[in-house]
This record gives structure tokens, C-alpha cells and sequence, in this order.
């Protein structure tokens, strides 16, 4: 399986064949309401352009684009990389090395039509070097203090393919490891507090809304009752229900107590009992925006959310950017010139917006980073703690929203929901 694609150089007639000037796309692996599992974006100079694919449609364009349309393309799989390179004359040579950053041997290259410039090979085996020296790096730093440790087999980690039988975390999954240690660091953060809450009468409640695949949620799960040794009630919601199934199997197979999956959309889903912490990955645009809105109208103690595919206030600004310039001496002017800019600018006041309403709301707020921006770009995380006390509304964040939102004439999802 194709966990990510990066294609590069493209040909003089590229644009004719695409339908814009992209020097640039990138593909990695993802999941959606409507079953598509890769997310792509199409770089031009100025711009980033998104779309979704299925598993068969990227195998079509690969085969299409792939040393064609342009020159240069690296596949990852779960056990090797492979690089597709093309001259000048159209000939292309594919190499082959272990997904580990090793280079492969000779023997593994396989020509066809020709070799490739001697330029492209010295470009490939300076990057072949880099990963090597990157490989090592990553070795040396597996040795942290993660709250999940290499080398003690994880049974959840061993059945989702993450972990080796022997506890050896499996080179194409470190990543992922990383990934499910660092998210575990923020559950650890805020576990006072919600224990506070909580007291002893009762397990700890968590609802993962949009948990996907589950990989974290099974951490959460595993952290929380295998080594914390505590009673836990966890639901992972999503609108998938072959994913649906697949969890509960898993849950079944592992014998975990307490944690069940169901399908279910984020704004209509209604749970036995108000979890302590709602937890939100990667749900798209205003998913999240309905998650959080769940957690503070269930007074919900702890929120964990990385948004995702902020679409919404970047359409409604591109819609008014006029008005929006015409204002006097407004100095958003150098934000909404380039599409990438306004995009990413976009997403950037939609999570502001979104930590103002709930230090509205009465809960302490941070932005922090979750993984490495050279994994993924999404990678911001709200962090929302309930203040004790209860729900204190903060004028102050409230008067700063309102005054972002005038200013780029937008009005945000979450505000209407949080005022309803």
C-alpha cells in the first residue's frame, strides 16, 4: 500500500495536460466521510490546490504522471521507497531501497528505456545519503522517555501493525509511534484536572469524535487502564461504517472493556453520559467546530482537538475580500493578495477565533504543536481546560472575536452554535 507520493519537475507541456502551471504535488494517505483515503495538493508558484482521491484513483494517476508528466516521483510504501526518474528523451529508471533509509543494491534498479542523467542519479544518492543520516538520527532519539517505550511489546501496538511481536516498533510506523506517544503526553497534561472532576465514584469519560482507524484511540484506552490502572468509559464516533466495525473487532479481539465504537455524525450523536474529555483529530472544516461546541454545552472538563481542512472563513473571505480592503487603513491587504497566503491565513483566524469562544466559555486555552511541521501541516492543537469555578464568560476574548470577525467579515460556525 502507497502511504505517500511526491512528484516534482514537471515537463514543458504540463499545464496543458493538468490544466494549471503545478510544479509540485503531494499525496499522502487520509480518510474521509465519503470513503476517498488519499488527500492531495497541487502546488502551482502562488497557490495549493486540494483534492481527495480513492486508492484506485491514485493508482491511475500515477500510472499516468508518474515519470510522464513529471520527471520525478517518489513513492512510499510501508517497506521500501521507490523513485521513478525521467530525462530529457522520456527514459526513466526506477530505484528501489528499503524503507528504512538504506540504500538498495545495484541490482535492485530496474531500467526501462534507458539511464537516467548522471545529474538525477548524484541528486539521487545525495538524498539517499540524507535519509541515511536522517535514519540514524531517528535512531539515536528513539531512546527518549516515551510513556509508551520501544522494546515492550504494546498488544494493541503488535496487532495494528505498528509493533513487532518482539516490542520493535516497525520502521515504516515510527512516525505513527511518535505520533501516538506525543498525543499521549497531552492526555498525561491535563489527567489532574479531569481526575479532580471526576472523583472516585466513576470510570473517566471520553468520546473520540471522527476517531477513524483508532490508532490513538486505543493508546488513550491502553495509557489509561494499563498503566495508569484506571476505569475508563471511551466512545469513538464516525460516519464510517466498515471503519465502524473494524474497531469494535479490534476492541473485541484485544478484550477491551469500556471502549466501544459507533456511527454516528458529530452534530446529531447524543452519548449515555457527558464525556470528562472530547478528543477531535483531523475532523474537517466545521466538524470541529461541532465538537466543540458539544464539549462546552456538556460541560465537558478537558478538549483535545487538531482541526483540519479550514475551508470555511477562507470562502467567505476570498467572497468579500473587496469589502474587506475597502475598509479604512486595514492592514489585512497583504493576507488575501496570494491564494496560498489567504488560505493558510484563513486557517490560522479560524483556530484564533476558535480558542477566543472557548476562553469565552470559561475554559484555559493553548495552541500547541503536535507533531513535527515535516510529518504534516496539520499540526496545531487546541488544548481547552475548564477553569474551576465553572463557565465564567470572558468579555475580553469575546470583544477580540468580534472584532476579528467584523474586520474580515466573516461570521465562524462555532459562534452561532455556542449562541444558540
Amino acid at each position: 500500500m502507497i502511504l505517500s507520493a511526491t512528484l516534482s519537475k514537471p515537463v514543458k507541456n504540463a499545464e496543458n495536460i493538468l490544466g494549471r502551471p503545478y510544479r509540485r504535488i503531494k499525496i499522502r494517505t487520509g480518510s474521509s466521510a465519503s470513503g476517498h483515503t488519499y488527500f492531495a495538493e497541487f502546488f502551482t508558484d502562488k497557490q495549493a490546490f486540494h483534492e481527495q482521491m480513492t486508492e484506485e484513483q491514485l493508482s491511475a494517476f500515477l500510472k499516468k504522471h508518474a515519470g510522464k508528466t513529471f520527471r520525478n516521483c517518489v513513492e512510499r510504501t510501508e517497506t521500501e521507497e521507490i523513485t521513478i526518474l525521467a530525462n530529457k528523451k522520456g527514459e526513466t529508471t526506477t530505484l528501489r531501497k528499503p524503507a528504512v533509509g538504506i540504500a538498495a543494491p545495484a541490482a535492485d534498479r530496474e531500467n526501462s528505456g534507458g539511464t537516467a542523467p548522471a545529474a538525477d542519479e548524484l541528486f539521487q544518492r545525495r538524498d539517499s545519503a540524507a535519509a541515511c543520516l536522517r535514519a540514524e538520527s531517528a535512531g539515536f532519539n528513539r531512546i527518549k522517555n516515551y510513556l509508551l517505550p520501544e522494546g515492550t511489546p504494546v498488544p494493541f501496538l503488535v496487532l495494528l501493525g505498528v509493533m513487532t511481536p518482539e516490542g520493535k516498533v516497525v520502521a515504516a510506523k515510527y512516525d505513527k509511534f511518535r505520533q501516538i506517544n506525543r498525543f499521549l503526553e497531552f492526555i498525561d497534561d491535563v489527567l489532574p484536572d479531569v481526575q479532580k472532576s471526576v472523583g472516585n465514584g466513576r470510570p473517566l469519560r471520553i468520546a473520540d469524535f471522527g476517531c477513524g482507524k483508532s490508532y490513538l484511540t486505543f493508546a488513550v484506552y491502553y495509557y489509561l487502564t494499563k498503566i495508569k490502572k484506571l476505569a475508563v468509559e471511551i466512545t469513538g464516533l464516525d460516519l464510517k461504517k466498515d471503519v465502524i466495525d473494524y474497531c469494535n473487532k479490534t476492541a473485541e479481539q484485544l478484550g477491551c472493556s469500556g471502549l466501544t465504537f459507533a456511527v454516528g455524525n458529530i452534530a446529531e450523536y447524543a452519548y449515555e453520559h457527558d464525556p470528562d474529555i472530547v478528543v477531535t483529530l483531523h475532523a474537517c472544516d466545521t466538524a470541529t467546530d461541532y465538537a466543540l461546541d458539544y464539549a462546552v454545552k456538556h460541560n465537558c472538563t478537558a478538549i483535545l482537538s487538531v482541526p483540519c481542512c479550514q475551508h470555511e472563513l477562507n470562502s467567505q473571505i476570498t467572497e468579500n475580500k473587496a469589502a474587506i480592503l475597502s475598509g479604512a487603513d486595514t492592514p489585512f491587504a497583504p493576507f488575501l493578495k496570494y491564494g496560498i497566503i489567504r488560505e493558510r491565513f484563513a486557517a490560522l483566524a479560524t483556530d484564533a477565533l476558535r480558542a477566543e469562544y472557548l476562553e469565552n466559555a470559561g475554559y484555559g486555552v493553548q495552541m500547541l504543536e503536535f507533531i513535527d511541521m515535516e510529518h504534516t501541516p496539520k499540526n496545531l492543537l487546541i488544548r481547552a481546560v475548564k477553569k474551576s469555578g465553572g463557565i465564567t464568560e470572558n468579555g475580553t476574548a469575546l470583544h477580540e472575536a468580534e472584532r476579528l470577525t467584523a474586520a474580515l467579515r466573516v461570521s465562524p460556525t462555532l459562534r452561532g452554535l455556542l449562541q444558540d
